[in-house]
Protein backbone atom coordinates (compact mmCIF):
# COMPACT_ATOMS: atom_id res chain seq x y z
CA UNK A 1 0.00 0.00 0.00
CA UNK A 2 1.35 3.20 -0.85
CA UNK A 3 1.57 5.65 1.93
CA UNK A 4 1.33 9.46 0.90
CA UNK A 5 3.81 12.09 2.58
CA UNK A 6 2.13 14.74 4.90
CA UNK A 7 3.13 17.97 2.94
CA UNK A 8 5.62 19.78 5.39
CA UNK A 9 4.28 22.65 7.68
CA UNK A 10 5.72 25.73 7.33
CA UNK A 11 7.83 27.16 9.93
CA UNK A 12 5.55 30.09 11.98
CA UNK A 13 7.68 32.68 11.34
CA UNK A 14 7.42 32.16 7.39
CA UNK A 15 3.54 32.22 7.67
CA UNK A 16 3.39 35.41 9.94
CA UNK A 17 5.77 37.34 8.00
CA UNK A 18 2.99 36.54 4.81
CA UNK A 19 0.19 37.18 6.71
CA UNK A 20 1.79 40.65 7.42
CA UNK A 21 2.96 41.42 3.89
CA UNK A 22 -1.05 40.64 2.67
CA UNK A 23 -2.29 42.65 5.63
CA UNK A 24 -3.38 46.05 3.55
CA UNK A 25 -4.65 47.63 7.05
CA UNK A 26 -0.49 47.25 8.23
CA UNK A 27 0.57 49.47 5.13
CA UNK A 28 -2.10 51.72 5.76
CA UNK A 29 -1.17 52.20 9.43
CA UNK A 30 2.82 52.60 8.60
CA UNK A 31 1.59 55.17 5.59
CA UNK A 32 -0.45 57.04 8.21
CA UNK A 33 2.50 56.85 10.80
CA UNK A 34 4.75 58.58 8.40
CA UNK A 35 2.65 61.69 7.58
CA UNK A 36 1.93 62.34 11.40
CA UNK A 37 5.35 62.04 12.41
CA UNK A 38 6.45 64.27 8.97
CA UNK A 39 3.79 67.02 10.12
CA UNK A 40 5.09 67.30 13.70
CA UNK A 41 8.92 67.15 12.54
CA UNK A 42 8.49 69.90 9.20
CA UNK A 43 8.50 73.16 12.08
CA UNK A 44 12.00 71.68 13.72
CA UNK A 45 13.24 71.07 9.78
CA UNK A 46 12.35 74.49 9.04
CA UNK A 47 13.95 75.58 11.77
CA UNK A 48 17.07 74.01 11.26
CA UNK A 49 17.01 73.97 7.87
CA UNK A 50 16.47 78.15 7.50
CA UNK A 51 19.63 78.26 10.45
CA UNK A 52 21.58 77.65 7.66
CA UNK A 53 20.25 79.66 4.76
CA UNK A 54 22.03 83.67 4.28
CA UNK A 55 19.50 86.21 4.99
CA UNK A 56 18.80 86.65 1.06
CA UNK A 57 17.41 83.00 0.81
CA UNK A 58 15.67 83.32 4.19
CA UNK A 59 13.62 86.38 2.50
CA UNK A 60 13.29 85.72 -1.19
CA UNK A 61 10.15 84.89 -2.25
CA UNK A 62 9.14 82.07 -3.22
CA UNK A 63 10.71 80.45 -0.48
CA UNK A 64 12.57 77.19 -0.52
CA UNK A 65 13.11 74.59 1.68
CA UNK A 66 16.92 73.68 1.60
CA UNK A 67 18.68 76.12 1.22
CA UNK A 68 21.19 76.69 -1.79
CA UNK A 69 24.02 78.42 -0.20
CA UNK A 70 24.92 77.18 3.48
CA UNK A 71 26.00 80.07 5.85
CA UNK A 72 27.21 79.44 9.37
CA UNK A 73 26.37 83.86 9.65
CA UNK A 74 23.15 83.28 11.63
CA UNK A 75 25.29 81.07 14.82
CA UNK A 76 28.29 83.73 14.83
CA UNK A 77 25.57 86.83 14.48
CA UNK A 78 23.87 85.06 17.75
CA UNK A 79 26.91 85.47 19.54
CA UNK A 80 27.71 88.53 18.36
CA UNK A 81 24.24 90.20 19.05
CA UNK A 82 23.21 88.46 22.16
CA UNK A 83 24.88 87.31 25.54
CA UNK A 84 24.29 84.04 24.47
CA UNK A 85 26.15 82.07 26.86
CA UNK A 86 24.91 84.30 29.68
CA UNK A 87 21.14 83.55 28.62
CA UNK A 88 21.70 79.95 28.32
CA UNK A 89 23.19 79.50 32.15
CA UNK A 90 20.07 82.04 32.98
CA UNK A 91 17.76 79.43 31.30
CA UNK A 92 19.49 76.46 33.26
CA UNK A 93 19.36 78.72 36.64
CA UNK A 94 15.29 79.30 36.40
CA UNK A 95 14.34 75.91 34.67
CA UNK A 96 16.21 73.89 36.75
CA UNK A 97 15.77 75.94 40.13
CA UNK A 98 12.15 75.78 39.57
CA UNK A 99 12.24 72.21 39.14
CA UNK A 100 14.55 71.04 42.04
CA UNK A 101 12.18 73.27 44.21
CA UNK A 102 8.79 72.55 42.84
CA UNK A 103 10.00 68.63 43.44
CA UNK A 104 11.05 69.26 46.75
CA UNK A 105 7.58 71.26 47.89
CA UNK A 106 5.07 69.81 45.62
CA UNK A 107 6.02 66.44 46.92
CA UNK A 108 5.93 67.45 50.63
CA UNK A 109 2.68 68.85 50.28
CA UNK A 110 1.21 65.89 48.25
CA UNK A 111 1.82 63.13 51.09
CA UNK A 112 0.58 65.30 53.42
CA UNK A 113 -2.72 65.11 51.50
CA UNK A 114 -2.37 61.62 50.33
CA UNK A 115 -0.58 59.66 53.91
CA UNK A 116 -1.92 61.90 56.46
CA UNK A 117 -5.44 62.13 58.11
CA UNK A 118 -6.45 66.01 59.05
CA UNK A 119 -9.26 68.05 59.25
CA UNK A 120 -10.32 70.04 56.05
CA UNK A 121 -7.60 67.92 53.83
CA UNK A 122 -10.59 67.23 51.43
CA UNK A 123 -11.15 70.68 51.18
CA UNK A 124 -7.88 71.88 50.65
CA UNK A 125 -7.23 69.08 47.97
CA UNK A 126 -10.74 71.00 46.30
CA UNK A 127 -8.81 74.65 46.58
CA UNK A 128 -5.84 73.00 44.68
CA UNK A 129 -7.51 71.32 42.28
CA UNK A 130 -9.82 74.59 41.91
CA UNK A 131 -6.73 76.98 41.04
CA UNK A 132 -5.73 74.69 38.18
CA UNK A 133 -8.85 76.70 36.40
CA UNK A 134 -7.33 80.33 37.24
CA UNK A 135 -5.35 81.73 34.14
CA UNK A 136 -1.54 82.79 35.63
CA UNK A 137 -2.29 86.10 33.23
CA UNK A 138 -5.00 86.47 35.83
CA UNK A 139 -2.48 86.17 39.07
CA UNK A 140 0.86 87.84 36.91
CA UNK A 141 0.32 91.53 37.98
CA UNK A 142 -0.37 90.59 41.69
CA UNK A 143 2.62 88.61 41.65
CA UNK A 144 4.91 91.03 40.12
CA UNK A 145 3.44 93.90 42.39
CA UNK A 146 4.62 91.44 45.17
CA UNK A 147 8.19 90.78 43.73
CA UNK A 148 8.94 94.60 42.91
CA UNK A 149 7.98 95.11 46.75
CA UNK A 150 10.47 92.23 47.95
CA UNK A 151 12.93 93.95 45.49
CA UNK A 152 13.36 90.60 43.61
CA UNK A 153 13.08 92.20 40.07
CA UNK A 154 15.62 91.13 38.02
CA UNK A 155 17.00 88.21 40.16
CA UNK A 156 16.45 84.45 40.35
CA UNK A 157 14.76 84.64 43.59
CA UNK A 158 12.12 86.43 41.92
CA UNK A 159 12.02 84.22 39.12
CA UNK A 160 12.20 81.33 40.91
CA UNK A 161 10.18 81.69 44.27
CA UNK A 162 6.42 82.24 42.72
CA UNK A 163 6.82 78.77 41.00
CA UNK A 164 8.30 76.61 43.92
CA UNK A 165 5.04 74.90 44.11
CA UNK A 166 3.28 73.97 41.93
CA UNK A 167 -0.78 72.92 42.30
CA UNK A 168 -0.58 70.18 39.07
CA UNK A 169 2.51 68.66 40.52
CA UNK A 170 0.39 68.56 43.90
CA UNK A 171 -2.11 66.82 42.12
CA UNK A 172 -0.17 64.44 40.06
CA UNK A 173 2.37 63.49 43.31
CA UNK A 174 -0.78 62.90 45.84
CA UNK A 175 -2.71 60.68 43.03
CA UNK A 176 0.66 58.41 42.71
CA UNK A 177 1.26 58.29 46.20
CA UNK A 178 -2.41 57.28 47.08
CA UNK A 179 -2.29 54.67 44.66
CA UNK A 180 1.08 53.10 46.89
CA UNK A 181 0.28 50.50 49.57
CA UNK A 182 -0.26 51.63 53.28
CA UNK A 183 1.26 48.85 54.25
CA UNK A 184 4.77 49.87 54.17
CA UNK A 185 3.83 52.83 56.02
CA UNK A 186 2.19 50.79 58.66
CA UNK A 187 5.34 48.20 58.46
CA UNK A 188 7.34 51.28 58.90
CA UNK A 189 5.75 53.68 62.10
CA UNK A 190 5.47 49.99 63.87
CA UNK A 191 9.23 49.99 64.04
CA UNK A 192 9.87 53.35 65.48
CA UNK A 193 10.00 55.37 62.01
CA UNK A 194 9.10 58.61 62.32
CA UNK A 195 6.58 60.37 59.70
CA UNK A 196 9.86 62.01 57.84
CA UNK A 197 11.55 58.43 57.59
CA UNK A 198 8.70 57.28 56.35
CA UNK A 199 8.39 59.61 53.36
CA UNK A 200 12.02 59.87 53.18
CA UNK A 201 12.82 55.89 53.10
CA UNK A 202 9.77 54.57 51.62
CA UNK A 203 7.17 56.88 49.71
CA UNK A 204 10.06 58.88 47.88
CA UNK A 205 12.18 55.41 46.68
CA UNK A 206 8.62 54.03 45.26
CA UNK A 207 7.84 57.69 44.14
CA UNK A 208 11.01 57.97 41.57
CA UNK A 209 8.92 57.36 38.14
CA UNK A 210 6.61 59.84 39.40
CA UNK A 211 9.16 62.60 40.39
CA UNK A 212 10.85 61.94 36.90
CA UNK A 213 8.20 62.06 34.42
CA UNK A 214 6.70 65.71 36.75
CA UNK A 215 10.32 67.03 36.62
CA UNK A 216 11.19 66.24 33.52
CA UNK A 217 7.68 68.22 32.75
CA UNK A 218 8.45 71.30 34.76
CA UNK A 219 11.93 71.96 33.37
CA UNK A 220 11.12 71.96 29.66
CA UNK A 221 8.05 74.24 30.47
CA UNK A 222 10.06 76.50 32.44
CA UNK A 223 12.62 76.44 29.87
CA UNK A 224 10.25 77.31 27.00
CA UNK A 225 8.40 80.12 29.01
CA UNK A 226 8.69 83.57 27.10
CA UNK A 227 6.20 85.28 29.41
CA UNK A 228 7.07 85.07 32.99
CA UNK A 229 11.24 85.83 32.20
CA UNK A 230 9.36 88.67 29.77
CA UNK A 231 7.82 90.23 32.54
CA UNK A 232 10.08 89.62 36.16
CA UNK A 233 13.44 90.60 34.11
CA UNK A 234 14.84 93.92 32.52
CA UNK A 235 17.86 93.45 32.73
CA UNK A 236 19.74 92.31 29.44
CA UNK A 237 21.68 89.84 31.46
CA UNK A 238 19.12 88.30 33.98
CA UNK A 239 16.92 87.27 30.79
CA UNK A 240 16.79 83.75 29.66
CA UNK A 241 17.25 82.36 26.17
CA UNK A 242 13.43 82.63 25.45
CA UNK A 243 13.08 86.03 26.41
CA UNK A 244 16.80 87.02 25.28
CA UNK A 245 15.57 86.30 21.35
CA UNK A 246 13.28 88.89 21.67
CA UNK A 247 15.68 91.51 21.72
CA UNK A 248 16.79 90.41 18.35
CA UNK A 249 15.95 93.44 15.61
CA UNK A 250 17.40 93.89 12.33
CA UNK A 251 17.33 97.47 10.18
CA UNK A 252 14.42 99.13 10.91
CA UNK A 253 12.85 97.03 13.22
CA UNK A 254 12.82 94.24 10.93
CA UNK A 255 13.73 90.65 12.91
CA UNK A 256 16.15 89.06 11.18
CA UNK A 257 14.54 85.54 10.51
CA UNK A 258 17.95 83.29 10.30
CA UNK A 259 19.76 84.51 13.19
CA UNK A 260 16.02 83.56 15.35
CA UNK A 261 16.21 80.27 13.92
CA UNK A 262 19.55 79.94 14.69
CA UNK A 263 18.85 80.95 18.26
CA UNK A 264 15.83 78.72 18.50
CA UNK A 265 18.18 75.46 17.39
CA UNK A 266 20.34 76.33 20.43
CA UNK A 267 17.81 76.61 22.65
CA UNK A 268 16.37 73.17 20.92
CA UNK A 269 19.75 71.21 21.28
CA UNK A 270 19.80 71.02 25.33
CA UNK A 271 16.52 69.89 25.76
CA UNK A 272 16.82 67.24 23.13
CA UNK A 273 20.02 66.09 24.96
CA UNK A 274 18.56 65.98 28.08
CA UNK A 275 15.70 63.72 26.50
CA UNK A 276 18.24 61.39 24.80
CA UNK A 277 20.15 60.72 27.76
CA UNK A 278 16.54 59.99 29.64
CA UNK A 279 14.81 59.24 27.31
CA UNK A 280 14.33 55.28 28.42
CA UNK A 281 13.45 56.06 31.89
CA UNK A 282 11.13 58.29 30.83
CA UNK A 283 8.99 56.13 28.97
CA UNK A 284 9.23 53.96 31.28
CA UNK A 285 8.27 56.34 34.44
CA UNK A 286 5.07 57.51 32.28
CA UNK A 287 4.18 53.46 31.74
CA UNK A 288 4.42 52.91 35.22
CA UNK A 289 2.56 55.98 36.61
CA UNK A 290 -0.24 54.32 35.07
CA UNK A 291 -0.25 51.14 37.15
CA UNK A 292 -2.07 50.27 40.01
Amino acid sequence: MTVLARPRALPSSYASSRRHRGDPMRWVFFAAFLVVTFALMLPVIIIVLTAFKPASEVNAFPPTLFPHQWTLANFEAIFSELPFGRLILNSFGFAGGVTVFALVFDSLAAYALARLDFRGSRILLIVIIASLMIPFQATLIPIYQLVSQLGWVNTFAGLIAPRAADAFGIFFLRQFFVSLPRDLDNAARIDGASEWRVFRSIVLPNAVPALLTLGIFLFVNNWNDLLWPLVFTTDQNMGTITSGLTLLTGPGGIIPQGVMMAGALLALLPLAIMFLLVQRRFIESVASTGLK
